[in-house]
């Protein structure tokens, strides 16, 4: 790809686009203006004014598109993943957290309303984007977030140090037994694939870190299943937790819960695709300590 004096920015976004079109990368023309944007520093309305006019395409740009059609995923190549308010640091070691885990969220903030202190913790946060935008949305909320690899840690302290979010390094099989049974919501994104089950994307298969992504067994449900009895633990009686999963793991979630005697009012979520994309329930009896 060709850049510099006499490339248009318009020009060099085209080109861009049918580059990446030709790499197989799913949304072409957006990641080509995304890049573009990365690199002048402007919005998106912004940068469709510019492309009207005779603004160059600025330098580097080709060598963020080249490495955009070796499906290295856009947020490592800007080093930002954009979740519901907030702009996360993520990259090499990291979850990219995804649109659909904003319904998950917007699940917490319901159930927060008219709960002056509430708190909260996230189990397995990656990125933090769950737990940060709970603190950033609920500024009255006490929001926890255990996450168990090094690097992972890594970026969720930088995300999530300036909202006041309580972050630990440990197991969500048994992290804060010192909070058993003080949670008014526990919420999880567990890795859940399958072991078999590898992505077809690379930017998932070869990028995201494998151990926040096959959730343990055959079947994937090992750490979910932990979570679960985490949050049976953590919660004060009557406290909520949600859990996202994949949508074929929907019905034996939900019947997991149902059959523990621990759980009421078990209830599937879709995300904005329709697909059913978490479980919640409410903590029926005292959470019983390790």
């Amino acid at each position: 790809m060709t850049e510099g004096t006499g490339r248009s920015l318009a020009d060099a976004v085209r080109e861009g686009t049918a580059v990446l079109a030709a790499a197989g990368v799913p949304s072409p023309r957006a990641d080509a203006e995304l890049l573009a944007e990365h690199l002048l520093g402007v919005g998106l309305g912004r940068l469709r004014a510019l492309m009207l006019g005779d603004t160059a395409a600025p330098d580097g740009y080709g060598e963020l598109i080249a490495e955009r059609a070796q499906r290295i995923p856009l947020q490592h190549i800007t080093g930002v993943a954009h979740f519901r308010y907030l702009a996360l640091a993520v990259g090499p070691g990291v979850f990219i957290p995804r649109p659909e885990t904003e319904s998950v969220v917007q699940l917490v903030i319901d159930r927060l309303r008219g709960l002056a202190h509430p708190k909260v913790v996230d189990l397995g946060t990656g990125s933090g984007a769950i737990a940060g935008s709970i603190a950033h949305e609920v500024p009255g909320a006490e929001v926890h977030a255990v996450e168990f690899s090094e690097f992972a840690h890594a970026w969720a302290a930088r995300n999530l140090q300036p909202l006041g979010v309580h972050l630990i390094r440990g197991d969500l099989r048994d992290a804060l037994p010192e909070h058993n049974g003080t949670f008014d919501v526990v919420v999880s994104n567990p890795p859940y694939i399958p072991a078999e089950a590898v992505p077809n994307e690379p930017e998932v298969a070869l990028h995201d870190p494998p151990e926040a992504l096959y959730g343990g067994g055959a079947d994937g449900m090992e750490l979910p299943t932990a979570a679960a009895a985490s949050a049976a633990r953590l919660l004060v009686p009557g406290g909520y937790f949600v859990m996202e999963h994949a949508e074929v793991q929907a019905g034996w979630i939900a019947a997991m819960l149902e059959r523990s005697g621990l759980w009421a009012e078990v209830a599937t979520h879709r995300d904005l695709n329709g697909r059913d994309r978490a479980t919640s329930a409410v903590r029926a009896c005292p959470a019983a300590s390790r």
